[in-house]
């Protein structure tokens, strides 16, 4: 699921697909990419996979995810992108496709895998690798991902290309990371008396800071949860990574939660909410609630991602040095997830070429495309929220420095966060279903005192499994 779900769990929205824009005012003139490769190959190019494209090779791509209109800093930034990429491959006509909202809206997604109409180069979360795999929809790119094609590989986080590959293969690129941390509102720390820049490390810990905030009055809470259309199922599942325990078993075929770990996690918020009445009076809460509600000065922390603030600040108005970030509580794991672009099944060597050089210029170049951080804060964007870093070693220490020195935020807010990193685990498979039964313990606990917790997870457990068995 994603952080403002321009990555992790999707804001169901109604999206329709607009027309291929081309930007032919930034590369040259070449025919629309056809479905099974053929149409825009004019050859040129070396046939090693191996090989970096041929500057010489002519090819037309089409490209998922070019910002619409509406997001005036995002295109200019695009377009500034084609055309320098252009001047290294200036035979390659990079075709935008742009949907209003957001990237990615599942029922679209999937129409989409099932008529095999994606653009050659498609924008995907790392949980739909299953699903574009079912429908044999992505190219496998080993062979044309190498130190050549893309010169800091080796620089990328592992666990985050291991999200991209099944049996081995390689299906993806990244384009961005998150793993989950604990969100706070540090005037509201302040004024109970707590140090926002040590913010909570373990549950108990969180609770004692949780009865504090919600004694300042007001209706203020001190922690809030999700309980409502998946993600209360999707935050259960980020209590149990940061105990140690997990949603499925190693072999993905049984339920796992309904052990002592998961006893902790629901009895824990059922006491947070009814004993210490530190969640406040309204639930069934959902993606966007919390923010709103830490935003206005009403909540005093909960599980987010980091790209939670630069969407409170850049939608709901909030002040950057009103917030701050710690590790998840407990610290054993955190759920982490993220996106990236796969190639279609079936395209021509050429075209996959021409794609792999795109993403490594526009997504996986330290100081380049999405990270030309001097660009950014010019263009009035965020400049400073810790993630995505998919980054290591010198790769890491350049950009983490590039992004201080142009921040447009208070980073020291987040360094607590940031020094202190949690490793990640990626989403159950099935997650979306897992998550819609896990809903049910949520929202029994934080809307009924006498929920019977261990009822709860019985009947999850055996709906789980019901789903897992229908892979």
């Amino acid at each position: 699921m994603r952080s403002a779900r321009f990555r992790r769990s999707r804001r169901a929205s109604a999206v329709a697909l607009l027309s291929a824009l081309t930007l032919t005012a930034l590369a040259a003139c070449g025919t629309s990419s056809s479905d099974n490769g053929g149409g825009g190959d004019e050859g040129g190019g070396n046939s090693d996979p191996a090989a970096p494209l041929d500057p010489e090779t002519k090819v037309t791509i089409t490209i998922d995810c070019m910002p619409p209109a509406a997001k005036a800093a995002e295109l200019k930034e695009w377009k500034e992108d084609v055309a320098e990429f252009n001047k290294t491959y200036p035979n390659v006509t990079i075709e935008g496709r742009s949907t209003p909202g957001q990237c990615l809206e599942p029922p679209r997604f999937t129409a989409m895998l099932k008529a095999k109409s994606q653009p050659d180069v498609f924008y995907t979360y790392f949980t739909d690798l299953p699903q574009v795999l079912d429908h044999d929809g992505a190219e496998d790119i080993t062979a044309y991902v190498n130190d050549r094609t893309v010169p800091l590989l080796k620089d990328i986080d592992p666990n985050v290309l291991g999200s991209l590959k099944q049996d081995g293969k390689l299906y993806g690129l990244p384009t961005s990371n998150y793993t989950m941390g604990l969100l706070i509102n540090r005037g509201l720390f302040e004024k109970a008396g707590l140090d926002p820049d040590a913010p909570p490390r373990t549950w108990d810990e969180v609770r004692a800071a949780a009865k504090k905030i919600a004694g300042l009055g007001d209706g203020i809470a001190g922690f809030g949860e999700y309980s409502a259309a998946n993600t209360g199922g999707w935050h259960f599942t980020a209590h149990m990574y940061s105990l140690g325990g997990d949603i499925v078993d190693a072999g993905g075929t049984k339920a796992a939660f309904n052990d002592e770990t998961g006893r902790q996690v629901a009895e824990n918020l059922h006491a947070m909410r009814w004993e210490d009445d530190s969640m406040g009076k309204t639930q069934l809460l959902k993606w966007g609630d919390l923010q709103k509600q830490i935003a206005t000065d009403k909540l005093g922390m909960f599980l987010a991602a980091p790209d939670d603030i630069a969407y409170m600040v850049q939608q709901l108005g909030a002040e950057y040095e009103n917030f701050g970030m710690g590790p998840i509580p407990g610290g054993q794991a955190t759920l982490a997830g993220g996106n990236n672009y796969m190639i279609k099944k079936g395209i021509s060597p050429d075209k996959i070429k021409a794609a792999v050089a795109w993403l490594n210029f526009k997504n996986l170049t330290v100081g380049k495309g999405q990270f030309d951080w001097a660009r950014t804060k010019a263009d009035k964007l965020p400049v400073g929220v810790p993630q995505p870093n998919f980054w290591l070693g010198e790769s890491k220490e350049k950009d983490d420095a590039a992004r201080v020195e142009h921040a447009t935020m208070p980073v020291a807010n987040f360094r607590t966060f940031m020094d202190n990193p949690v490793p990640g685990k990626a989403e159950p498979p099935k997650a979306q279903e897992i998550y819609k039964v896990l809903d049910n313990v949520m929202s029994g606990i934080l809307t009924n005192k006498d929920a019977d917790v261990d009822k709860l997870l019985d009947t999850a457990e055996a709906q789980v499994n019901q789903v897992l068995a229908n892979q």
